[in-house]
């Protein structure tokens, strides 16, 4: 007989009220404007939100991040040499309209208000995707998200620099235009907390022997039933399509040209044909390569945490 494992066995799982509890504090520092300004389109966040789930999270990624500069100066003294401090890399994952940039936002603010003497920076891997031109020539433009459509080696070899000290420039991706914006870079300069956002971080590598995730010290996967991701992607492609409206130069302005009917028919196909693919297939199976996954329920509130034991 097969032994089926339980998924989580691997996990501690937390309720919301049990997780709020780990960190008493009542000051919260932000306010409701600010959290305004990061959020994603069609996203939902409040400051309890913040008070009961990210104020907890940001105390245990001290706690880890105090354990790896602990190990990091014992491995000095094993090798009789000095080792300096490494970024510490938090890596972000789950489907698209699930949160994450969100998160990932929310997360640097809040890191650089409790530890204000610190850099922290953030980076998407949408800017590592090839532009669509190479896309097109690949015959992968229907693809882009999945693994193949990444450069890979220049994303891990971006990793591997700054987990070393170094300093990087790199590409920038634009959702408006749909591709990476020829000739504009983000550069990366020796940061404490580096936070790296995308659908594909926890994924095997292509023809490589790096992953992305040996040079994490931290990482969390953004969860939530199927349907409910489903609801938010088609929420935020009609938003998508408001704010395109007037705007020649956005992606989305030529979908507007449809009819309401029309547009909602071709965001189900690309949701089911190419996104639901992606999740399934590729983005899922890799949930528990995570060291806390964070459960989102119908009204975007997490309502379950799961951390590794």
């Amino acid at each position: 007989m097969e032994l089926m494992l339980n998924e989580f066995i691997n996990f501690e799982t937390i309720s919301r009220n049990d997780w709020q509890r780990f960190y008493q504090e009542d000051q919260v520092s932000l306010t409701s404007e600010e959290l305004e300004s990061i959020k994603s389109l069609n996203d939902k966040i409040d400051v309890q939100e913040v008070r009961d789930i990210y104020l907890p999270l940001i105390n245990l990624i001290h706690i880890y991040q105090r354990a790896a500069e602990d190990l990091t100066f014992s491995k000095g003294i094993f090798l009789q040499k000095t080792q300096a401090n490494r970024p510490f890399v938090i890596g972000i994952s789950g489907s698209v309209a699930v949160g994450k940039s969100t998160t990932s936002r929310l997360l640097q603010l809040l890191l650089q208000r409790t530890f204000p003497k610190t850099k922290v920076d953030m980076v998407t891997t949408d800017g590592f995707l090839f532009p669509n031109q190479v896309l097109i020539d690949k015959g992968i433009l229907n693809r882009k998200g999945f693994p193949e459509s990444y450069d890979m080696p220049l994303l891990l070899n971006f990793l591997d620099t700054i987990k070393n000290s170094g300093d990087v420039n790199i590409p920038v991706y634009s959702h408006e235009i749909y591709d990476i914006v020829p000739g504009l870079t983000q550069e990366i300069s020796q940061p404490n907390f580096l936070i790296v956002e995308g659908i594909n971080v926890f994924q095997n590598p292509i023809n490589q022997r790096l992953y992305m995730s040996d040079y994490f010290d931290f990482s969390i996967y953004i969860d939530a039933d199927v349907k409910n991701i489903k609801t938010w992607y088609l929420e935020r492609f009609q938003t998508l399509l408001e704010l395109a409206r007037k705007d020649e130069n956005n992606y989305y302005h030529r979908f507007t040209k449809f009819t309401k009917e029309e547009a909602l028919s071709l965001a189900q196909k690309t949701w089911e044909e190419i996104n639901l693919v992606n999740l399934e297939n590729y983005i899922e199976p890799t949930r528990n390569r995570a060291e806390l996954i964070l459960h989102k329920g119908d009204n975007h509130k997490i309502d379950l945490i799961h951390l590794k034991k």
